[in-house]
């Protein structure tokens, strides 16, 4: 489960590096999923660190 949340995580944070590069309107949404994106790689990272 935690594998699955960290690929969601990077393909969130993906789509939003380029509409945020290209210029693309995608709503308020995805800035709220990519605070849960970055949480999630957060958690990842430490949990593979500890």
């Amino acid at each position: 489960m935690g594998n699955l949340l960290y690929v969601i995580a990077v393909i969130l944070v993906i789509i939003w590096a380029i509409s945020f590069l290209g210029g693309y309107y995608t709503g308020g949404i995805i800035h709220a999923l990519l605070v849960i994106a970055i949480i999630a790689i957060i958690l990842r990272v430490i949990r593979g660190a500890a």
